[in-house]
């Protein structure tokens, strides 16, 4: 039982290793998706914001409303007092109280929502700075990630041109041996066969002035016509 507990806790912490190692790999993604459905979020905020505030609105309306009623009801008052009707005075009286009752109320409710369309305000001034601030950020990490990966680029591209900076090298100049060798040959070949041919064998021996002179050289001439004038 040991045994198993041991490798299901193996088992959780490689699932926890995978799982961070997939954060880390799509941290850009997560983030730029985070920040997506936030703004999702703060548009739906301000929908509600206006739904406050236009309920702050029929509550200021309702209250003027009450206070003009209430200004009117006590208008009325002072009419039946100066008639002299006494209990119709009383009978507007109780009315302007029960008007009062529904002011406060009124009052109230409206201060509730003028309390919560300032803190909601405030708080999505603060969310809009703060995914400006975010969006900065990932604009930011996004040409950082950018640089990073085109500066491995140009070092894998650099390791593999050096590579086969190389390898052309040693092509070319396996090449060239191989040409001046092709050179060598044909130097040699024309060496052996002049060695090896009767042409050679004549330059060789008017070089040592063995054989017949040429008969048809200028000098050889000028002794034949000196001859025959003796």
């Amino acid at each position: 039982m040991s045994v198993l507990k041991k490798i299901m806790t193996a088992v959780r912490g490689g699932a926890r290793e995978v799982g961070e190692l997939i954060v880390d790999s799509n941290g850009t993604r997560i983030f730029e998706q985070e920040i997506k459905d936030a703004e999702t979020h703060l548009r739906k905020a301000k929908q509600d914001l206006t739904d406050v505030m236009a309920k702050q609105m029929q509550a200021g309306r309702k209250v003027e409303s009450l206070k003009n009623e209430i200004t009117e009801h006590e208008g009325y008052v002072a009419q039946a007092l100066e008639k002299g009707n006494e209990d119709l005075a009383l009978e507007i009286a109780e009315k302007i109280a029960q008007l009062e009752v529904d002011l406060a109320e009124q009052e109230e409710v409206h201060k509730s929502f003028s309390g919560h369309v300032v803190r909601l305000k405030d708080l999505v001034k603060k969310t809009e700075r703060q995914l400006k601030d975010y969006e900065r950020q990932l604009s930011m990490v996004k040409t950082t990630e950018s640089v990073q990966k085109a500066s491995a680029a140009i070092t894998d591209n650099f390791a593999s041109s050096n590579s086969k900076i190389i390898s052309a090298k040693d092509s070319l100049e396996r090449i060239k041996e191989r040409q001046q060798n092709t050179f060598d040959r044909l130097a040699a070949a024309e060496q052996l066969e002049a060695e090896t041919s009767d042409k050679s064998l004549e330059d060789r021996m008017k070089a040592a002035g063995i054989g017949d002179p040429d008969e048809n050289s200028a000098n050889a001439v000028l002794n034949r016509l000196k001859a025959k004038q003796k």
